[in-house]
């Protein structure tokens, strides 16, 4: 009977297959000044194991709620792809992920990522990395760990995904959602400039029938390159939505993140089945690259609406009273933001006008 080590050295090799081992170890060695800049308290050891090590402060939290959610980049990628350009991407994984958990009024506590990619390039995993990173130094949000995986002969050598999860902690009773939203409540909306990381397959249909066309001119007038702006960076609000939390406590009763489904399909998840939310689409600014796409694709308002968010990243509802401390508290986290509008007795559904 043989063994595996009666072979002799010399045959093919794990590399030539299209998985590099000693290229996996480089990038983890570029990547861990980045996690570490990460570390949070609650946070032990480092990465390396086969699973990240979270401790969860029972003197802050009596009753804590885990809340947690998981989500990619999409195929915004592929605009960093043609663009060879990948210092935003991350930036995008850590706006979904963070920002569905703020609209539950979760405190983010951990992030794991998960990065597949055709060939392993260190420097363009450590580009991706880094905007991970940044993404989680702003939210207070510890990088715990994460997975690199090499699919050589299953994507294209400069194919790269990413994706993740989060995970985050409320305490019990202090959860935000549909069944607090009253009749009356104002609706104030924070400002999206760029397409965030949503309807891009729409998106490079109308806009990108050539890749020379991410080289040209956004739109007539414009400073940046098309590919520059389908790569603007999704704005991050979980740190202006937790601090409106922290200031206003019950006044502050839902909030929508404005993500796949666009304006109809999110504000929604934000209602009882009894109310509406009516939103003035002349409120808040909607960025020309929107225009384009409608121009470009003769895509309908309805269209428009159903798959992008047009200029409102995110909803937040509260009481009439507490919109002015609001905005100023958005404003001096730097987030625009204003009233788009007001909710009132009906079925559930958005009203734009």
């Amino acid at each position: 009977m043989s063994r595996l080590l009666d072979v002799s050295p010399g045959g093919l090799t794990y590399a030539q297959a299209g998985v590099d081992i000693a290229a996996g170890d480089e990038a983890v060695e570029h990547i861990k000044q980045s996690v570490r800049s990460t570390n949070r308290p609650g946070v032990l050891g480092g990465i390396g194991g086969f699973g990240g090590l979270f401790q969860l402060d029972l003197n802050r939290y009596k009753q804590p709620v885990l809340v947690a959610s998981t989500d990619g980049v999409g195929t915004k990628l592929e605009i960093a792809r043609q663009m060879n350009r990948y210092d935003t991407i991350g930036l995008d994984l850590v706006a979904m992920l963070v920002d569905d958990l703020a609209c539950v009024g979760a405190e983010p506590l951990f992030l794991l990522d998960y990065v597949a990619v055709g060939k392993l390039d260190p420097s363009k995993l450590e580009e991706i990395v880094a905007g991970i990173a940044e993404g989680c130094r702003m939210t207070n949000t510890a990088l715990l760990g994460g997975e690199t995986a090499e699919h050589g002969g299953v994507l294209r050598h400069d194919d790269v995904d990413v994706a993740g999860f989060v995970v985050g902690v409320i305490e019990k009773g202090h959860e935000l959602g549909a069944e607090r939203v009253k009749a009356g409540d104002v609706i104030i909306g924070f400002s999206s400039p760029g397409l965030r990381s949503n309807g891009y397959s729409l998106a490079r249909r109308v806009l990108v029938e050539k890749e020379e066309r991410l080289f040209e001119p956004a739109f007539e007038g414009s400073e940046r390159v098309l590919g520059e702006e389908l790569l603007l960076p999704s704005v991050i609000y979980t740190p202006a939505i937790l601090a409106v939390q922290h200031a206003l406590r019950d006044a502050l009763h839902a909030v929508a993140h404005i993500t796949g489904g666009g304006i109809v399909g999110n504000v929604p998840r934000a209602l009882p089945k009894n109310l509406d939310a009516h939103i003035e689409m002349a409120s808040f600014l909607t960025p020309e690259i929107f225009f384009e796409i409608q121009r470009r694709g003769n895509v309908s308002a309805d269209e428009m609406v159903r798959v992008f968010n047009c200029g409102l990243g995110m909803t937040v509802f509260l009481e009439k009273d507490a919109a002015s401390e609001a905005l100023d508290i958005a404003s001096k986290a730097g987030i625009v933001a204003t009233v788009v509008g007001e909710v009132r007795e009906g079925s559930g559904t958005v009203m734009l006008w």
